[in-house]
């Protein structure tokens, strides 16, 4: 059969997997693009899970953090020029404080208008693909991080005092969680809020690719446990090696801060975007 020429590419991207392992993996899906990746997997020639394909496209990820919550908003152009282009960098800081102003959790009319009276104007066509608020209590901390324009994040912690959100080891720390965040993109916060289904389908995905091997079923267990762990401590942002210490994992080093400052710190949620990931 004939094979997507955009299928095809679109596969590399995500699995990054060979030209002919992708070719192949369409043909024997009759072309289904996620049967052909979850074959890929299968056979071990693409990553069991990657938290998305590769980014593409021009455009900014507009962070601001505001007493009681922090706004995440990407705005996408087609050029690398126009994110740099000064009416391009207002109509993304305008979106943010609307957003954040009037509690919005969906595009708006009025915020259409916006991008279409700037398209008209910079003559690029520019898109709004995604945005979400962060809320916090009086006890809890934003804290965010912006990479070159195209990675915003932000991480959301939890105090066991508000007084803890002065301690510069306290800011300190979470601006580290936050550069480490930005740095290994991971999908979950922790083991506990995995979804039940998607981990069903890693543990399936791992017991095929076990098959072949010469081993006892209770080994064979004990190895898709294995890859299990190892899968786990890489897509959960509480189980990854800390970006600036990797023989402590990142809930260790807010215990330890939580130790030194006298009470405890702990990250409850996290928002994470990258230019491009949402299309």
């Amino acid at each position: 059969m004939d094979v997507s020429a955009t299928d095809l590419k679109r596969l590399r991207e995500k699995t990054g997997a060979g030209m002919l392992d992708c070719r192949n993996a369409l043909v024997k899906s009759g072309g289904d693009f996620d049967k052909a990746e979850r074959l890929l997997k299968e056979q071990g020639l693409a990553a069991a899970a990657k938290r998305t394909g590769r980014a593409t496209g021009a455009g900014k990820i507009f962070v601001k953090v505001l007493p009681g919550k922090a706004v995440v908003l990407e705005l996408d152009c087609e050029t690398d020029f126009v994110v740099r282009n000064e009416l391009f960098q207002k109509l993304g800081n305008a979106l943010v404080d609307m957003v954040a102003a009037k509690g919005l959790t969906a595009k708006t009319d009025e915020m259409e208008l916006m991008v279409k009276e700037a398209i008209g104007k910079i003559k690029e066509n520019m898109a709004v693909p995604r945005f979400t608020t962060l809320a916090a209590g009086s006890d809890e901390m934003l804290v965010d991080y912006t990479h070159y324009d195209r990675i915003g994040v932000v991480v959301k912690a939890k105090l066991s005092e508000a007084k803890l959100a002065v301690e510069s080891a306290v800011r300190q720390t979470l601006f580290e969680c936050a550069l480490h965040l930005a740095a290994f993109a991971p999908q979950f916060l922790s083991r506990e809020k995995v979804p039940a289904e998607w981990l069903k389908d890693q543990e399936a995905i791992f017991q095929e690719q076990v098959k072949a091997m010469n081993k006892p079923a209770n080994v064979l267990q004990g190895i898709v446990k294995g890859k299990v762990a190892k899968l786990l401590s890489e897509v959960c942002f509480l189980e990854q090696p800390f970006v600036k210490d990797e023989k402590r994992k990142v809930a260790k080093v807010l215990e330890d801060l939580g130790k030194q400052v006298g009470g405890t710190v702990a990250a409850v949620d996290f928002v994470y975007y990258k230019v491009g990931e949402a299309t």
